[in-house]
């Protein structure tokens, strides 16, 4: 019997597995919350796919996304990283990767783990939305706006209200799988 998936993922087998084993299920651990944040950061203006297919690129070429080495990389590196064709390879992002751990590690010091400053926003669980048709899910929410600009005044780039809401829909912070689609329940489930 074939399982019924939101429909932005059917069609690609790398997509699929995303959607099936990680987009969505809540995540609490700062290590891969910074991969996510980081990830959305770069996709800011492109296809998600896109920025799957280059994920195990990412990984290899940022030191798999350990935010303390990124925090204190030096421009040599940032040069070799633009001359990366793995990774997308726009200079602005790539700035903004060291600014963005930067200002990750400070949440960190104030509020104990980034994990508890940004889940403090849905007052620590998950948002249960009922989307219908994954087009229906809204691109931004009062939430991810509010996120957004505390993030901004923190001192991170790429993270409009649109990326951020992109990354609470993929660390589990929103369940907009679709109504009827057969992890909807499931993530349900992961409070």
């Amino acid at each position: 019997m074939t399982k019924h998936r939101c429909g932005w993922c059917v069609g690609d087998p790398l997509y699929e597995a995303y959607h099936d084993q990680e987009w969505g299920v809540p995540v609490y651990d700062d290590q891969t919350i910074f991969e996510f944040l980081i990830l959305e950061t770069f996709q800011a203006g492109l296809s998600w796919i896109t920025i799957l297919r280059k994920r195990e690129n990412f990984r290899e070429a940022l030191d798999a996304f350990d935010y303390k080495k990124i925090a204190a990389y030096s421009d040599d590196k940032l040069e070799e990283l633009l001359q990366n064709p793995g990774i997308i390879r726009n200079k602005l992002k790539v700035k903004a990767t060291v600014s963005n751990a930067q200002a990750f590690i400070k949440i960190q010091e104030e509020f104990g783990s980034f994990s508890k400053y940004i889940w403090s926003f849905v007052n620590h669980k998950p948002v249960q939305n009922s989307v219908k048709n994954y087009k229906e899910a809204p691109a931004t929410t009062a939430i991810s706006d509010a996120l957004s600009k505390d993030l901004k005044k923190r001192g991170f780039k790429f993270t409009g209200s649109t990326v951020v809401y992109a990354h609470m829909q993929a660390t589990g912070m929103v369940n907009d799988h679709e109504v009827n689609c057969f992890r909807y329940a499931e993530v349900s489930k992961l409070q």
